[in-house]
């Protein structure tokens, strides 16, 4: 299965990523990204 980001689009084998909603779609997030879409950006 093929993973991308749907934040910063990388597709590395190295980085672990979840499934999630987003604008009622299922799509991929790095966990590199998460905290910020938990968060908010500053």
């Amino acid at each position: 299965m093929e993973c991308k980001c749907f934040v910063c689009g990388t597709q590395s084998k190295d980085r672990v990523y979840l499934e999630c909603y987003h604008e009622g779609e299922k799509k991929m997030v790095c966990v590199r990204c998460l905290p910020p879409l938990i968060h908010g950006a500053h």
